[in-house]
């Protein structure tokens, strides 16, 4: 009952809106709160290197992880197709080591320039939704901000998909939706509402795992105070998907996107 009072407190838009707030920690600032001896990756070893998209291996809790993260501070965390490359590189390199992969997405959808379409946008997300969906080590994701489109997706075909209170994960944006569905892109708050993007919506109908409570006064100040309910819950389920089956694993990754 308290938690419904603390999602009715504010609205769908209002989450939206906290989503995209710039004073909102990214990727980076998790990766430094929660893994140790982190050591960061470059490039696609096709093209080029993607800063939106931050990737790497280190240590939680003693053992070893592959860590991916969307950089709002890059291009609003739009990744272009070297950037899902990129992320999928580390993905199969971490298959074959089989340490966990820690996805933290955070992104209004992918990079929509000429390039991007002309490096094969499309194809790279497409990519990595196919490889994810049967990579033999465990994935889990965390939206901590936002989680638009395709380009979220593209980091969140995952065993286990968290969200941050006032994250929002949806198919496109409230303006897109309210644009195309009625031709008035100022019905953004009633389009929000209407999406059940927020976390608790999502939480309920089971698109998200766990939900974690933010500080009401934002979260600038208070990342060490979310890091540490994201440590105690990742210690407690990080060693439960690794002894898991892999064939269990699959088949239940499987069934949780069908």
């Amino acid at each position: 009952a308290a938690e419904e009072n603390i999602q009715k407190k504010y609205s769908a838009w209002d989450r939206v809106c906290f989503s995209r707030d710039k004073k909102r920690p990214i990727g980076y600032d998790y990766i430094n709160a929660l893994i140790d001896q982190f050591y960061e990756f470059h490039g696609d070893r096709i093209m080029t290197d993607d800063k939106a998209v931050t990737a790497g291996i280190g240590f939680f809790d003693g053992k070893p992880v592959t860590v991916i993260a969307q950089e709002k501070n890059e291009n609003f965390g739009m990744c272009s197709p070297q950037g899902y490359r990129k992320a999928l590189r580390l993905m199969r390199q971490a298959e074959k080591f089989h340490r966990p992969i820690l996805c933290f997405v955070d992104t209004p959808g992918a990079a929509c320039g000429i390039e991007a379409e002309e490096h094969g946008q499309g194809e790279a997300i497409a990519r990595n939704l196919f490889e994810m969906s049967s990579l033999r080590t465990p994935i889990l994701s965390i939206v901590i901000g936002e989680g638009g489109s395709g380009g979220a997706l593209a980091m969140a075909v995952s065993d286990q998909v968290w969200m941050l209170e006032h994250a929002v994960y949806s198919i496109l944006s409230p303006e897109g939706f309210s644009s195309i569905l009625w031709k008035d892109p100022t019905r953004v708050a009633e389009a929000a509402e209407k999406m059940k993007m927020t976390a608790g919506d999502l939480l309920k109908n089971h698109v998200a795992d766990r939900m974690f409570a933010e500080p009401e006064d934002g979260l600038e100040f208070h990342l060490p105070e979310v890091a540490k309910e994201l440590k105690q819950a990742l210690t407690e389920v990080l060693p439960e998907l690794l002894e898991t089956e892999m064939e269990e694993l699959l088949q239940k990754r499987y069934e949780r996107f069908r």
